[in-house]
């Protein structure tokens, strides 16, 4: 095992990803009156990344290190404040928001630590999944890699959470010759593509295909009352397959909470854009199903979820079974109402069998 340096960029990288992944489990598992638990669980985290924070401020930096130690640093400021800010208060309206703006803080470092993959090992590791680590190089950038690869913010010049934009990662890797899966992604109530891309980023890099992740028009997605946001996924997917080579026979459209309930109503068009439908933690409103014959639709619901009890999920599947929807519902035993990121990998699978995910790679 190789030792890493104390005062290192990468022992407070390691330090920074171990925090990172805690804010994530605690996301995956939250619910009303977790807090304690969290202050509890944050704190050997918080205090490690600290001690490395300072280690890494006192230790001497070589001229060509500045950028990266200067974004590690800010990077580590903000996930310290986003652990702090997630466990100051119990009151259950507080706390949600609490959460919530501890999770854009959380995405802001990630956007800030993406570009730093080929220079730290651990960041690089941080941004796949557990399979395909072992030939995490193989992930990275070639030098004088296409510009259009990456990750891009449509929308967004004059505000960084501008509604209506869309956030796109495209794998680093590949000439672009063979036309990419696509997966849309749709955030929840209040929430902003931006920040939910990072739910599917890991996912992208590992097993290579492209991601969007819109930003609804109003607060939410148009799920009752005049739709103003099909126009806008159709131009996300029109701008996607005009920039690079998409697959529009391979077309995932998932969402969580409101995001999953407005994949579900798009499933019903009459000639859906999308060839299959993954919802997370969502419900069935009252959709017309005449068109639901044959659509493909993979859900899956928490057994504990406090907003949308299972039972909504349950009634939901039985109707699209009976319009002759083709659906496969999971309902996952520890999950609130969140998004289960371990079945990512499952959903992938049913959309893709080429997306299937073996040690070292697809």
């Amino acid at each position: 095992m190789t030792v890493v340096p104390q005062g290192s960029m990468e022992a407070l990288a390691e330090r920074l990803v171990a925090a990172l992944e805690a804010f994530e489990s605690a996301q995956r598992h939250y619910h009303p009156g977790i807090v304690p638990q969290l202050r509890a669980r944050f704190a050997p985290f918080a205090e490690a990344l600290a001690v490395a924070r300072r280690d890494l401020e006192a230790a001497a930096a070589s001229p060509g290190e500045q950028d990266t130690r200067r974004t590690l640093l800010e990077a580590s400021d903000l996930c310290l404040d986003a652990l702090a800010l997630t466990t100051q208060s119990e009151a259950l309206e507080q706390a949600l928001v609490n959460i919530r703006k501890a999770g854009r803080r959380i995405n802001r470092v990630l956007e800030m630590l993406l570009p730093l993959c080929p220079a730290l090992p651990a960041v690089n590791r941080y941004f796949l999944e557990p399979e395909a680590r072992p030939r995490a190089s193989e992930r990275l950038p070639a030098p004088g890699a296409n510009a259009s690869t990456g990750l891009f913010h449509v929308g967004l010049d004059a505000d960084p959470y501008a509604r209506g934009s869309v956030s796109f990662y495209i794998p680093d890797t590949g000439d672009g010759s063979e036309p990419l899966p696509l997966v849309v992604a749709l955030h929840g109530g209040f929430g902003h593509g931006r920040d939910f891309l990072w739910t599917w980023l890991r996912e992208a890099r590992s097993r290579r295909f492209a991601l969007a992740c819109p930003t609804s028009r109003n607060i939410t997605w148009s799920i009752l009352g005049p739709d103003v946001d099909a126009q806008l996924l159709q131009a996300v997917l029109d701008d996607a397959a005009g920039r690079w080579n998409i697959d529009r026979d391979r077309v995932l459209l998932t969402g969580l909470s409101d995001g999953a309930t407005y994949a579900l109503k798009r499933s019903l068009d009459t000639e859906p854009s999308f060839t299959h439908f993954a919802p997370f933690s969502g419900i069935l409103a009252p959709f017309d199903l005449t068109h639901a014959k044959g659509r493909r639709i993979y859900w899956v619901h928490g057994a504990k979820d406090w907003m949308f009890p299972v039972w909504r999920a349950k009634m939901g599947e039985k109707e699209l079974r009976a319009a002759g929807a083709e659906v496969t519902l999971e309902i996952v035993p520890d999950l609130y109402h969140a998004h289960a990121r371990e079945k990512n990998g499952a959903v992938l699978a049913w959309f893709d069998p080429r997306l299937v995910l073996t040690p070292g790679g697809p």
